[in-house]
């Protein structure tokens, strides 16, 4: 049956807002000098251009920047031009120049002498403050340019598809360090002997938003790859030794890339520094990529299992955008999934290369998988590829769409097309386009060309409309040695809401099936409403899981008699750790939306007794969590499900234990840290948990470098425990580590805790002293969300600061990128689970002009009442009577 996209609706005609075609540029030739003392920064830019239309203006992009003067030299005999006007629209981020003759077709160079701010927003050329190695505060200087601010340092063409060389030249104080995409080309002292001009090498052919440069004092540990690439990071000083293990991962992934890509990676140096301050995880400059500090510097000894995992794969994530981004470039923003969701894919199929044991691709399953699943669920959603008429619209889609369901759909694709046709189109593609710019159809085609398989058919019911389906087993029928099923599908929405018959979707969905034999070669295609597959069994017990391994973006609901044998499947662990997690994840969100019934979900978690798997725990910690939030209201409910917990808990807790041993895998420890947040939330009033707490806090105390009395894996869950039994005391000590630590992901264990202190006047305090100056930009929300998370007492009054203090916040955050205000109103408002709530915050916003958080606020408030309906729906339900959990 041919693939129809019936009732998908057609991609809007949306014409992006672009600068005018009339002129292209070549090659820039940029030079900065930069004031970290007066934060400015005086600039001239000189572009080659190609003219291919008269013209007497040229436009180009332009942010937060004063102009002095501009001229246009046309090459050859032509006559030399100055601007006669210099005109700027600060709405629409341009500056014409206005020439008094007309420029003729063919080639010329403007050059532009102009100024701007090193400001203090993480945004465009920026400075950050950081203490030198002899304790002494300083400023340095660097970029973050995507989406839209390389016209905040200077002006250009700033889209994605106006690729050009870059040349840059950075004048600056003699003792500090310089470095930009390209090596050096040259340096020399200026006369004066206080300043040094640092030319580096022309760039290959790129898009603005990957140009980068750095100025500041820096130490840095570096090799070369295998195949021949220096690589280097930069670290604060007297800190080498924190980017030993970035190093590493960073030397294996070059390498496994340029095999995998079948392209070698282009430029002769790859750097990476960690900046002080920065908005995001990291970003992917060709050449030159800049890290928030956590993300890519970890104490050697410190360091917790987590943190060595997430500095891995957002250096493996960076890498592939060397490749998927830089290399071949989206020719627009609509298609920025082409680079987030491949390098999302990309960043766990390097990391599991490197690091089998650590099993990302189960861990896949309930980190990205779920963020997928959880935001794709609701109205509020967009498609995978989105339309973007104005490029300020992007920032609202850098988000768990783009990055998570973009890599859960390349995920799909590698199952059906097999790792050597999957790898043969990808070397493809980057052949042919390489310092080029592509739409999503030219991945299809390759794809297509590598395997046969109609691949656009298959991939454009998932990534041109939003959402993802619920497969519902409509019967079923278990004959010996095999199994038919009959499934239907359609689209599944968190709060159940009902879909009406205009609004129903299709997706082409490839049913892949495990049993106890394992996971079938087999792979149908379901293209219509309604399909019967068979399954070979191995035995009359058999079961039959349905999208084995979890690789297709769905649930599934099964009927009683195949639930009763995969709870069998779960209880002996004979189903994979994937299928196990995805089974209770599954049902946790179908419970949720009305589909299943919540008794079933807690008799399914009690197959899981027998637990030990850290990625499954991760997954019983999920549900048990959300269940005990939605109960909060139901005291009596609300204790049985804490024993409940508690049985699940306690077996294993005793088995792996509080303290670390040095044969310890690395699954372990991220198992004794769920563990511990496990107890945290459920044990912590528990006296033996209180004990242990105790004591190794005040080990901590009295040495914050004993990482065995307490390892970095357990600090926030410890800390909890401290402060829900303690008060004013055990906080200020808590509190005192983020001042004494040197090391910014030990900062953040005090700022993910320091809300669940009890006292609510101490909660406030957090809330004064998270935004009063002293916690850096980047990071102050996580203590706000601290506070949120901590119960009733909590979000009331985080919302309440909110709405008080919201002026400040705004203009705290004005400038910055739109995620940091994403994250205040998350953190703040975003755990309520009532409908007069739901109202109350909407209504708020509506009345405020904030445009830039609109998605993020709808998909918030959305939740919000999807919450109440489950917390309504537990209340109603068999779980809410005695006699249930008697029979448990």
């Amino acid at each position: 049956h041919p693939f129809t996209t019936r009732n998908m609706p057609p991609k809007p005609g949306v014409e992006p807002v672009l600068l005018p075609p009339n002129v292209e540029p070549i090659r820039y030739d940029i030079n900065l000098t930069p004031d970290l003392v007066k934060f400015t920064y005086e600039g001239t830019t000189s572009v080659s251009l190609s003219v291919l239309e008269p013209t007497t203006t040229i436009s180009m992009h332009a942010k937060e920047l004063s102009f002095w003067s501009a001229k246009y030299t046309p090459e050859g005999a032509g006559k030399e031009q100055e601007a006669s006007e210099i005109k700027v629209s600060i709405k629409e981020t341009i500056v014409t120049f206005k020439f008094p003759e007309e420029i003729g077709v063919g080639s010329g160079t403007i050059s532009i002498v102009f100024s701007g701010l090193l400001n203090n927003q993480m945004a465009g050329f920026y400075r950050s403050g950081y203490t030198d190695i002899n304790g002494s505060p300083q400023i340095m200087a660097s970029t973050q340019f995507e989406s839209l601010d390389a016209r905040r340092a200077f002006p250009c063409w700033d889209e994605p598809a106006r690729k050009a060389c870059f040349g840059v030249t950075l004048t600056v104080p003699k003792e500090l360090t310089a470095f930009s995409n390209m090596p050096e080309l040259r340096c020399r002292q200026l006369e004066g002997g206080k300043l040094k001009e640092v030319k580096f090498m022309d760039s290959p052919k790129m898009s603005s938003y990957l140009v980068a440069f750095c100025v500041g004092d820096f130490d840095f540990v570096q090799s070369i790859t295998s195949h021949g690439v220096v690589v280097r990071v930069y670290t604060p000083p007297g800190k080498s030794e924190t980017g030993t293990f970035g190093l590493e991962c960073a030397l294996k992934t070059l390498d496994l890339y340029d095999d995998f890509f079948g392209v070698p990676y282009p430029l002769p140096k790859l750097d990476m520094v960690g900046i002080p301050e920065f908005a995001m995880g990291a970003m992917e400059n060709w050449g030159l990529v800049t890290y928030r500090e956590v993300d890519l510097l970890i104490d050697p000894v410190k360091a917790s299992s987590s943190q060595r995992q997430r500095v891995c794969t957002v250096v493996t994530h960076e890498l592939a955008h060397q490749w998927f981004g830089n290399l071949v470039t989206m020719k627009w923003w609509d298609d920025l999934w082409l680079n987030e969701g491949f390098a999302s894919w990309t960043e766990n199929m390097a990391a599991d290369a490197m690091f089998p044991t650590w099993k990302m691709w189960e861990q896949y399953t309930v980190d990205h998988g779920q963020a997928a699943l959880r935001l794709d669920a609701l109205r509020s959603s967009h498609p995978i590829q989105v339309p973007i008429e104005h490029a300020e619209e992007v920032e609202e889609v850098f988000d768990a769409i783009s990055y998570c369901k973009g890599s859960y759909v390349v995920r799909m694709a590698h199952a059906v097309l097999g790792r050597e046709n999957f790898q043969k189109g990808l070397v493809a593609y980057m052949q042919e386009h390489k310092y080029g710019n592509t739409i999503t159809a030219d991945l299809w085609k390759a794809w297509e060309d590598s395997s046969g398989m109609p691949v656009r058919e298959m991939m454009e019911s998932w990534t041109t409309q939003m959402g993802y389906p619920v497969l519902k087993v409509v019967g079923s029928a278990f004959e010996g040695t095999k199994a038919k099923v009959k499934v239907t599908q359609e689209w599944f929405l968190a709060d159940g809401s009902e879909v009406k018959a205009e609004e129903a979707k299709l997706w082409c969905i490839p049913i892949l099936t495990a049993t106890s034999a394992g996971v079938s070669d087999d792979i149908s295609m379901m293209r219509e409403d309604t399909m019967e597959i068979t399954v070979p069994l191995a035995g009359a017990d058999d079961w039959v899981k349905l999208n084995a391994d979890q690789q297709v973006p769905m649930r599934v609901l099964y009927d009683d008699a195949m639930m009763a044998r995969l709870a069998k499947a779960i209880s002996s662990k004979a189903m994979s750790a994937s299928d196990r997690a995805g089974m209770l994840l599954d049902s946790y969100n179908l419970v949720k939306a009305g589909m299943m019934e919540a008794g079933a979900l807690v008799r399914l978690l009690s197959s899981y007794t027998q637990e030990d798997d850290a990625t499954v725990w991760e997954a019983i910690e999920m549900a048990l969590s959300g269940l005990d939030k939605f109960t909060t209201d139901m005291p009596a409910v609300n204790a049985r499900l804490q024993g409940l917990a508690k049985k699940l808990l306690a077996p294993l807790t005793e088995k792996v234990g509080w303290e670390a041993r040095t044969d310890d895998e690395h699954l372990t420890k991220l198992l004794r840290g769920t563990l511990i947040r496990l107890l945290s939330t459920f044990s912590y009033a528990e006296e033996g948990v209180k004990k242990e707490a105790k004591e190794r806090f005040a080990k901590f105390l009295d040495d914050a470098a004993d990482m065995q009395a307490l390892p970095s894996d357990m600090r926030s869950p410890v800390f909890k425990i401290i402060l829900k039994n303690g008060g004013e005391a055990e906080f200020e000590q808590v509190k005192s580590y983020y001042v004494t630590a040197t090391d910014n992901a030990e900062k953040k264990h005090v700022l993910n805790s320091l809300g669940a202190v009890g006292d609510v006047k101490l909660k406030r305090a957090v809330l004064d002293w998270t935004t009063g100056g002293e916690v850096k930009l980047q990071d102050f929300f996580y203590a706000i969300g601290s506070v949120h998370r901590s119960g009733k007492e909590g979000q009331e009054l985080t919302w309440s600061y909110f709405k008080d203090n919201f002026d400040r916040f705004n203009s705290m955050l004005e400038k910055a990128s739109a995620s940091l205000m994403d994250a205040v109103i998350v953190y703040s408002c975003g755990g309520f689970t009532s409908t007069a709530m739901a109202d109350e915050i909407d209504e708020f916003f509506k009345a405020k002009d904030m445009a830039k958080n609109a998605r993020k606020i709808s998909q918030t408030v959305e939740s919000m009442r999807a919450n109440a309906k489950f917390a309504e729906l537990l209340a109603k339900s068999e779980i809410s009577k005695d006699s249930f959990w008697d029979g448990l």
